[in-house]
């Protein structure tokens, strides 16, 4: 599978997500999609950036955004997940590493001095016709959420 670029159609995929229905990038038409990968649910790190994300969800919708976050982890653990943390957002599950491939979030990292396979904290700006505008690689919990919505703003 090709990896993405900016300014580059994503091709259309679909996923296991939590919610009613699968993910299919192309039922997000006329939308904006903020996708945002992340290690692990129930960590301290990745519970704070789905917490930004959902308090800031008003600001998102006022700017026809949509988020979805991704990990590895199943689609039971989300919905846990979800339901503790009341996300306003649904999870994808990618336990196969399809999108951690197609968007190359998969990387080796330091793990109690062991070098480990795990997901690089990442966020993708797609555009209402399912191009990709920006990326951020290597995201810094504390200041990014006011980093994609300054983004977000400069592309409205």
């Amino acid at each position: 599978m090709t990896k993405i670029s900016i300014n580059n159609l994503v091709p259309d995929f679909e996923a296991d997500c939590t919610g009613d229905s699968p993910f299919k990038l192309s039922n997000f038409k006329g939308k904006k999609l903020i996708i945002y990968f992340y290690p692990r649910d129930n960590t301290p790190g990745c519970t704070q950036e789905g917490k930004d994300f959902r308090d800031n969800i008003a600001k998102f919708t006022a700017l026809n955004t949509v988020i979805f976050g991704v990990s590895r982890d199943s689609i039971k653990v989300h919905e846990g997940f979800i339901a503790k943390q009341d996300f306003p957002f649904q999870l994808i599950s990618d336990k196969e590493e399809t999108l951690c491939q197609l968007f190359d979030v998969i990387k080796m990292k330091n793990m109690y001095g062991k070098q480990v396979r795990g997901i690089e904290r990442s966020t993708f700006l797609i555009d209402e016709e399912g191009i990709l505008l920006y990326q951020w690689r290597k995201v810094k919990v504390k200041i990014h959420i006011e980093e994609v919505l300054q983004k977000l703003s400069e592309f409205s």
